[in-house]
């Protein structure tokens, strides 16, 4: 397993304001790194700029450079498109599009990759749907609106609506933060099963969380990333007694 992803010298800006001060680390393949520090120091600014969602923002800007096996994502002739279409992103709160059924939910993004034949969108739908554990709860009213199901099931949907285009990336703000505990245990467990497949990266308030369900955890505070290690080593023996400080508790 190598490095899917690598983060070089990351900068990110709006206007005169540097939000990610030169971050750098390797991300390894079908693992999931956790993204912790307090509000503000960057966390979700670091995320929208592995899928280039940071720059949709006006007077955004980024220095460095990103590799996501080994091309830079921001390089001069790469479409932007193409790469949210290879690293996938869920939010916060869950966003399914609210004028759409359940089944479209998951297909729009196959539909603007060109998939047309029903019988292969059916499939696929269903196998998204199967991977997130949600295909027997909806198989039945799948031409239900996405927004008719509760807070868990939605953030589930999402996250099938984002693996529906294969992609090579899952990236995650807080995914469960708008979520009662029990939704909440249902997507941890649902990402330590997607790990066998996919690399995840996700942004979490919750140590708990990322002790939980992380390989890796980098600790950013004030923009800069302070520590990036083993999830054990960081909350057992972190180096940065910052980290230490945040980890039991003393500021964040």
């Amino acid at each position: 397993m190598g490095f899917i992803l690598e983060v070089k010298n990351l900068s990110a800006s709006f206007g005169s304001h540097t939000v990610v001060k030169n971050v750098s680390l390797s991300v390894t393949a079908e693992q999931v790194t956790a993204i912790i520090g307090p509000s503000g120091c960057g966390k979700s600014t670091f995320l929208r700029c592995i899928n280039r969602m940071h720059e949709v923002v006006h007077g955004a800007s980024i220095a460095g450079d990103i590799l996501l096996n080994g091309e830079s994502v921001y390089g001069k002739d790469v479409d932007p498109v193409s790469i949210r279409r290879r690293v996938g992103m869920v939010f916060q709160k869950p966003t399914p599009f609210p004028t759409m059924t359940i089944y479209n939910n998951v297909a729009v993004g196959l539909r603007l990759n060109g998939l047309k034949k029903q019988a292969l969108l059916d499939e696929q739908v269903e196998v998204s749907l199967v991977k997130v554990a949600l295909w027997d709860e909806v198989k039945d009213r799948l031409s239900q609106p996405g927004t008719s199901l509760s807070g868990g099931q939605q953030q589930r949907l999402c996250i099938a609506r984002a693996l529906a285009v294969n992609p090579e990336i899952l990236l995650l703000d807080e995914p469960t933060s708008a979520l009662d505990p029990m939704s909440s245990g249902k997507i941890e467990e649902l990402l330590r099963e997607l790990k066998k497949n996919y690399t995840i990266v996700i942004v979490t308030h919750n140590m708990q969380q990322a002790a939980r369900i992380s390989d890796t955890t980098g600790f950013f505070l004030m923009g800069e990333l302070i520590e990036f290690d083993a999830t054990k080593k960081i909350f057992t023996t972190p180096i940065d007694t910052r980290t230490e400080d945040y980890i039991t508790g003393r500021f964040g």
